[in-house]
């Protein structure tokens, strides 16, 4: 297996980690937790973002291997998008750091 270190400039699990961290990434990770889930309903979870912005988040994550698309051949088409094992990991992590920052956000501030 390769080294990669995401602090290193031409690495490309930089691109990914971006992918991950960015505003959607994470929510979108986030939300797949749960269960495997179809495009309308991670829209309808992931308050703010436009079909376009999911659209490219949720693309952006299969090419990375953290997310896999599953289409049955239904007609109307039904496509479903789930977390890789990979993805599953990324996501757990995601959801501590979710708590980590609500923790914080209900701790009391120093003045």
């Amino acid at each position: 297996m390769a080294d990669f270190d995401v602090f290193a400039k031409d690495c490309p699990s930089r691109e990914v980690f971006a992918h991950v961290t960015g505003r959607w990434g994470a929510l979108v990770l986030g939300r797949l937790r749960s269960e495997p889930q179809r495009f309308g309903e991670i829209r309808r979870q992931v308050e703010g973002i436009s079909d376009r912005m999911l659209t490219q988040t949720l693309r952006d994550l299969v090419r990375d291997g953290l997310v896999s698309r599953y289409s049955a051949g239904t007609n109307p088409p039904h496509t479903e998008y789930r977390l890789t094992p990979a993805g599953a990991g990324v996501a757990d992590a995601v959801l501590r750091l979710a708590e980590s920052v609500q923790t914080a956000m209900a701790a009391p501030r120093l003045p």
